[in-house]
């Protein structure tokens, strides 16, 4: 069977490339539209929810250059994921905080459909990595971010709801908050993985093992 350079069999590291080349270019895209949703509407959730597709697009962009590339770059991958996991959920409870200070209520209508539209996008994002979430730590840290996009937008469905029905920004803020929780143990989860699987993978080379002794 042949294989990359890190000893991944060459159709399983082809077949990885092609998926997160397409969920790559859907994260872009869907950055761009939330990210100008989310000013125009003032939304914390619609806002932290473009961050993490941006945040996404550059771990999917990494994940591809780990691809094949052996057991120690799939977890520096998974690494650089967790830290920008937490950095998102830093930058999200920042802009709640700018939120309670200017008191601005986001538009409600602009959120819905903003929310549903990523939601299509990252279910089939989340279809499309379902498969070889299960082949390495590589790509069951980029899994995991899809499956975060997706509860993160239905939290955004929920928060423009609270919004209509209340004409407050609290239900926004709220899902914010939680968004940001939830990179936070993600970012745990995935560090911790990533963490482990170098340890295992630098312990042989500190205690090599002996030579036999002949004779």
């Amino acid at each position: 069977m042949k294989t990359c350079c890190g000893d991944v069999p060459l159709h399983v590291a082809e077949g990885q490339r092609r998926v997160l080349q397409i969920v790559l270019w859907i994260n872009v895209a869907m950055f761009l539209a939330e990210f100008v949703a989310g000013i125009v509407a003032h939304s914390t959730s619609l806002l932290a929810d473009s961050v993490d597709m941006l945040g996404d697009a550059i771990v999917y962009g990494f994940s591809l250059y780990a691809v094949g590339r052996g057991a120690v770059w799939q977890a520096r991958s998974a690494l650089l994921k967790g830290g920008i996991m937490a950095t998102f959920g830093i930058g999200v409870l920042a802009e709640v905080a700018l939120k309670l200070i200017r008191s601005v209520v986001p538009t409600a209508a602009l959120m819905g459909w903003m929310g549903l539209l990523a939601l299509a996008a990252n279910t089939s994002v989340l279809v499309l990595l379902w498969r070889p979430r299960a082949d390495d730590v590589n790509m069951r840290s980029a899994w995991l971010c899809s499956r975060n996009d997706v509860i993160a937008n239905a939290g955004v469905l929920f928060a423009a709801g609270g919004v209509a029905v209340t004409a407050s920004a609290w239900p926004d803020i709220a899902m914010g908050l939680c968004i940001a929780a939830m990179f936070g143990a993600s970012a745990i989860d995935v560090i911790r993985d990533a963490r482990r699987q170098l340890h295992q993978l630098a312990t042989p080379a500190r205690n090599p093992p002996k030579p036999a002794i002949s004779g």
